[in-house]
């Protein structure tokens, strides 16, 4: 990463951590699952999509996720299809893959910024005994709905989903400071 863009995501993540430090968290990981209150996988439904099964898949699209920007940085998609996400992290720090709405994202930023409190998410790793820490509300940090993945450096993992329809649709990580930063693509539908 060039020096302007360290700078850059650092500010955000200076900045976001001050702006979310004060707030109050309501939602847990898996919590609201269809319920439109999660950040991470709820209001499923016409909103995003479903999870979907590997077998039903019309394409592969791997997603290369670095400090902080996506390759490639937006997709096409038609209504209904189910496509497989090969998501790698080629960054040097813990990146998010995760659709959703931009409300839904900005729900989760709350999330992720606990779980960079509380120690889980620490720059280019995560510590998952932590994971199962309690977020104050009877939820556990695990971060492991359909929608998203949670990945440390060099690590890859997939999203299988099904697109129900038009909407608007983003891909993003929600790791303190980097969505402000610009990590975000759009999902399109044609």
């Amino acid at each position: 990463m060039n020096a302007s863009k360290f700078l850059v995501a650092a500010a955000a993540i200076s900045m976001s951590a001050t702006a979310f430090a004060a707030g109050a968290h309501g939602d847990g990981h898996g919590e609201g699952h269809g319920s439109g209150r999660s950040g991470h996988g709820g209001g499923h439904g016409a909103a995003i999509g479903e999870p979907g099964k590997a077998s039903e898949a019309t394409r592969t699209i791997t997603v290369e996720m670095y400090d902080n920007y996506y390759e490639p940085d937006s997709i096409e998609v038609k209504p209904g299809e189910t496509v497989r996400f090969v998501v790698q992290n080629k960054g040097s720090l813990v990146h998010e893959f995760n659709i959703g709405t931009p409300a839904m994202h900005e729900a989760h930023q709350k999330e992720m910024m606990m779980m960079v409190e509380r120690g889980v998410i620490q720059g280019g790793k995560l510590n998952r005994d932590k994971m199962e820490m309690d977020m104050g509300n009877g939820q556990a940090m695990k971060h492991n709905d359909p929608n998203s993945v949670l990945l440390e450096p060099g690590q890859s993992r997939e999203v299988v989903w099904k697109f129900s329809g038009k909407g608007e649709i983003e891909f993003a990580c929600n790791v303190p400071g980097h969505y402000q930063s610009g990590m975000y693509g759009e999902v399109n539908f044609n």
